[in-house]
């Protein structure tokens, strides 16, 4: 079940809310990565949302590009990273989260 975005915006917790497809190779290709910097993260949620025609959250958000992870602290996004390829770009947006 997709999240709203009034549902988002009242998250309380730091999260990380990953925007894309199951069958995009952009998105499985950098699955790796995002695996790993979240796991040295146990405290910040995470959540996969599907992306595409028809899902106003992606929308909500101005996603154009996929895989787009947006960092929100208590509802408020902190940081957005398009398309990761370095460790370096995820951990900064999560350092933004503190």
């Amino acid at each position: 079940m997709e999240l709203s975005r009034s549902e988002v915006d009242a998250l309380p917790n730091a999260t990380v809310l990953e925007f894309g497809a199951s069958w995009c190779p952009i998105c499985q290709a950098a699955r790796a990565l995002i695996d790993r910097l979240l796991s040295q993260h146990p405290s910040v949620q995470y959540r996969w949302i599907e992306d595409g025609k028809g899902r106003p959250l992606g929308r909500s958000f101005q996603v154009k590009l996929w895989p787009t992870l947006i960092f929100l602290n208590g509802g408020r996004e902190c940081a957005r990273v398009v398309r990761p390829r370095q460790a370096s770009e995820l951990d900064a947006a999560l350092q933004s989260l503190r």
